[in-house]
């Protein structure tokens, strides 16, 4: 069986090498390979903070550093990656969002952040996957790996989005040297570039490290191309060639 699914990969790869990128901007970047040991200003270790199907951005910093913390200590804070991804669709960019339980107080650390059941939000985010990418070139290769994500039933947001990032580190080939923090981090005392509130959809922090290369997207020919999309976009699109736009 793994064996069939290599080999269909290959199939997949093979066919996309013929796809009409003369359609699309003739700026591309040729992809540069980089080691895991990379990153900004030499340091060797970088914070992140919990995502949901995170972008190209987050996932960089994952397969560029020696080390990713994946903050679990942090307070939630709504309208960011922490429960909210990016697809490019036929009508442009589409935010999906986890609905998550109340908590009491103004304030509810990341790991007690528990996902809610409201309005079937796992039926129509996987419909807007499926909509979104039906069509791109590697979509239904690897739709079986992503479907449980949308079948299944986690308790707690930070657990489901350590699942979703291992699935997308296994299926990109990233092999990040990747841990999770047991009390709030001081990016300073460990030494550490911190990204945790930096990579945000709305008004990102500067990042001199951070260029988002041009790939071939689905939609390209209608919305123009989509930078930063949710790390799904590149897989979907790029399949085994995604790892090299990291």
């Amino acid at each position: 069986m793994e064996q069939a699914k290599e080999e269909q990969i290959v199939g997949l790869y093979v066919q996309s090498l013929t796809r009409p990128f003369r359609q699309m901007s003739t700026n591309i970047e040729q992809p540069t390979p980089h080691t895991a040991a990379e990153g900004h200003d030499g340091a060797a270790t970088c914070l992140l903070s919990s995502a949901y199907f995170p972008p190209v951005q987050w996932m960089q910093k994952l397969h560029r550093y020696g080390h990713a913390i994946v903050e679990r200590c942090d307070n939630f804070t709504k309208q960011t990656y922490r429960n909210r991804c990016l697809i490019a669709t036929a009508n442009g960019v589409q935010p999906l969002t986890v609905p998550i339980e109340r908590y009491d107080g103004a304030k509810c650390p990341m790991r007690d952040i528990r996902i809610s059941d409201h309005g079937e939000w796992r039926h129509l985010h996987w419909n807007a996957i499926v909509s979104a990418y039906g069509e791109s070139p590697f979509f239904m290769y690897y739709a079986d790996d992503l479907r449980p994500f949308f079948e299944r039933r986690w308790e707690y947001l930070f657990d489901f989005n350590m699942e979703i990032t291992a699935k997308l580190c296994e299926l990109l080939d990233v092999r990040p040297n990747i841990s999770v923090s047991d009390e709030y981090m001081d990016a300073a005392a460990v030494g550490a570039d911190d990204f945790r509130d930096a990579i945000r959809p709305k008004h990102p922090l500067p990042d001199a490290a951070f260029t988002p290369r041009e790939y071939y997207q689905v939609h390209a020919l209608r919305q123009g191309f989509q930078p930063n999309m949710s790390a799904l976009d590149l897989l979907c699109n790029e399949g085994p060639e995604g790892i090299f736009y990291l």
